[in-house]
């Protein structure tokens, strides 16, 4: 179970870590990359990039802490993080009429439950 939470967390890190492009590719540049990026003109440059900078240090916690073993509970407190980042991405989605592209944030929920769930009461938990 361990492994599997270590790999789930390293999979989500990395997506959200590419995600986070947002601070550094202007707005017009990634309405561009396709249909499942045009959500990003309902949002402005400044929200953008606070966006990005949560999924910046969601990756970050969902790692780091672990690794280090400095204050290992931020593990489960960035997943549950994600967890409500991805209900929000999921509202914006669905309030768009981008069904097709709900499946992709819904997965990515999915993990952020799990590794939640296992690093606070699973057999793994960093809690207890």
């Amino acid at each position: 179970m361990n492994i599997a939470l270590w790999i789930v967390a390293g999979l989500l890190a990395a997506a959200l870590l590419v995600s986070s492009a947002k601070l550094f590719v202007p707005k017009e540049k990634i309405a561009g990359f396709g249909a499942a990026t045009r959500w990003v003109e309902d949002f402005s440059p400044g929200a953008l990039k606070t966006i990005g900078g949560l999924e910046f240090l969601a990756a970050v916690g969902l790692i780091l802490p672990a690794v280090l073993g400095i204050a290992p509970v931020l593990v489960p407190l960035a997943a549950t993080g994600v967890v409500l980042l991805f209900v929000g991405a999921i509202i914006t989605r669905l309030r768009r009429g981008e069904r097709a592209t709900v499946v992709g944030d819904v997965v990515y929920l999915a993990l952020a439950a799990f590794v939640a769930w296992g690093r606070f009461f699973g057999p793994e938990s960093f809690i207890g």
